[in-house]
């Protein structure tokens, strides 16, 4: 973490007692002196922020959005407080983990799909079960067609496992094919290129801070020694000392010019594409939200089906009458209506 330095931009580097850099665009006195300059912002990773109460309160971009706009531009460090990252390599980490969960959702699907085709097999396998099919009347008639139903609502779980497949499993699975990582890697090389180019505004800003310090330093020296006779320097020395404190200033203020501007690069495009990310997780979001829609309202169907197919053993329950069932087993199966009567002597 390194503390911005500042410096004039008014006046000339040219007075030995401009030993320290001073803010851009102050008002400087007429002969400079060494003075306490109140730090009132922070560079952090070559990016410049405003330290906590100082300078005009920032406004959000995006108010009660939480939009990603506006809350990842710090980097973020590890658990183990070793590295970081980037606030913009967290919100691609989160795109990754979405195509990762909906890749996930889709599998789940999936398993779902084979346990309905599984019951849909069993089901229909049961149907033509041979157990009780000797069972008479209208209570035989009630059995048959409950077998049947279940050959019914195999049909019912094998068409659902079908609509689940072309309808949710597949969507999930497809949506955003593989090009989607590769975009994601244009967004990630091209905000890193942009935060590499600040990264070498900001060290030629620092190296160029320093030339300026080593040259007022050097301008000094020479004042004092010439002030106290130690050395033959003359008046030329003095001035030639002074123009090179003044071209020191000057190139520090160019570097420090591109650097803003760099940073203001960064800056739009930081906006522009976390937005673009953002928009993105929308999309995804409610993407998945209308599939599973569609996966409850499938479910929904298959009940309704499921109902209609034990309608009729319902219909048949109701129908169901002993004394009719035993009337039709009598008549089919009676050996004979004669009873018997006391012998006679």
């Amino acid at each position: 973490m390194m503390m911005e330095a500042s410096f004039d931009t008014e006046e000339s580097f040219d007075d030995p007692s401009c030993l320290a850099p001073q803010p851009p665009g102050s008002v400087s006195p007429a002969k400079r002196q060494i003075k306490e300059v109140k730090e009132t912002k922070i560079t952090i990773n070559c990016v410049t922020f405003p330290l906590p109460g100082e300078g005009p309160e920032q406004q959000l971009l995006k108010p009660d959005e939480w939009s990603y706009c506006d809350y990842f531009w710090t980097d973020k460090k590890d658990p183990q407080g070793t590295t970081s990252l980037p606030g913009f390599e967290v919100l691609l980490q989160k795109q990754l983990k979405g195509k990762q969960m909906q890749k996930e959702m889709s599998e789940f699907i999936h398993e779902r799909i084979k346990i309905e085709e599984e019951y849909a097999k069993n089901l229909s396998k049961l149907s033509l079960s041979p157990l009780a099919a000797q069972e008479e009347g209208t209570l035989g008639e009630a059995w048959t067609q409950l077998k049947k139903s279940l050959h019914d609502e195999a049909e019912v779980h094998l068409k659902f496992s079908n609509k689940l497949h072309s309808e949710v499993e597949k969507p999930l699975l497809t949506f955003r094919g593989d090009n989607f990582k590769k975009d994601l890697k244009k967004y990630d090389h091209h905000i890193a290129d942009l935060r590499k180019q600040l990264a070498s505004r900001y060290a030629s800003v620092e190296k160029a801070r320093k030339a300026l310090a080593d040259r007022q330093k050097d301008l000094e020296v020479k004042t004092q020694q010439l002030e106290i006779k130690l050395s033959n320097k003359t008046e030329e020395d003095i001035k030639k000392a002074r123009r090179k404190s003044t071209q020191a200033g000057d190139d520090l203020m160019r570097c420090v010019d591109l650097y803003n501007q760099t940073q203001s690069k960064w800056f739009e495009e930081m906006v522009t594409t976390s937005m673009e990310l953002e928009k993105l997780e929308v999309e995804r979001i409610e993407w998945i939200q209308q599939h599973l829609r569609q996966y409850t309202t499938l479910r929904h169907e298959t009940d309704m089906f499921n109902q209609s197919t034990v309608e009729p053993v319902d219909q048949l329950l109701q129908n169901v009458d002993p004394a009719k069932d035993r009337e039709l087993w009598v008549k089919e199966n009676n050996t004979g209506e004669v009873r018997p009567v006391d012998m006679d002597i």
